[in-house]
């Protein structure tokens, strides 16, 4: 008898002005996925697919929930202009890079929204963006803030959070859940079955920022 796949581990974090929310997916072992969840009508937008490691408590939402700021690390990278790891903005939910940062290593990295076009990235030094990635449309400052994190609000949960709604969110075993306050657990989505599926980022998410 085969054994089952482990569930992937999610994580999610919560635009601060719009119905979406950017969830993260870890698994099957060295890939991340990116979903877009409108958490109005509770419907998910497959994304992009990456092989490598992603930090989801160093990523950020734009508060519009348009723009995606994230921290990867891929190794294979290491000996190209990209580096090991960058810091990057693109459109959720898809990795195309509108802008990015190469840095090489993993210390420090990410970074968070001041507002829908103004980013701070999570270091004392101003890395130069690469030249094929240059963030038209971005103020750029350097400093970081907080890392995201579970509210802890759900005990034996990998993530707990509140959404737009207030409404209770934790993840465990590859599904989302909202837990009522009468008690009662809904599972809102089950991610046991996604598998691998890198695509290239449709045409709308490599479109420029305008200034």
């Amino acid at each position: 008898m085969s054994t089952p796949a482990p569930s992937p581990r999610l994580f999610v974090i919560f635009a601060k002005e719009a119905h979406v929310a950017a969830i993260f997916a870890r698994g099957p072992t060295q890939w991340f996925h990116m979903i877009r969840w409108d958490t109005r009508n509770d419907t998910f937008e497959s994304g992009a697919w990456i092989r490598g490691r992603l930090y989801p408590e160093r990523c950020d939402l734009s508060p519009d929930g348009e723009l995606f700021l994230y921290f990867a690390h891929q190794g294979r990278r290491r000996r190209t202009s990209y580096t090991s790891a960058w810091t990057a903005v693109s459109r959720l939910p898809w990795l195309h890079a509108l802008g990015l940062w190469p840095q090489g290593h993993t210390w420090g990295g990410g970074g968070y929204f001041v507002t829908n076009r103004v980013i701070s990235l999570a270091t004392s030094f101003s890395y130069k963006a690469h030249p094929e990635h240059i963030p038209h449309g971005l103020d750029v400052f350097y400093g970081g803030g907080e890392r995201k994190s579970s509210s802890n609000e759900v005990a034996g949960a990998e993530w707990s959070g509140r959404d737009q709604r207030n409404r209770l969110i934790f993840t465990a075993n590859g599904k989302l859940h909202w837990q009522r306050d009468d008690q009662t657990i809904q599972v809102l989505a089950d991610f046991n079955d996604n598998k691998p599926d890198p695509r290239e980022a449709p045409a709308w998410a490599k479109q420029p920022l305008t200034d």
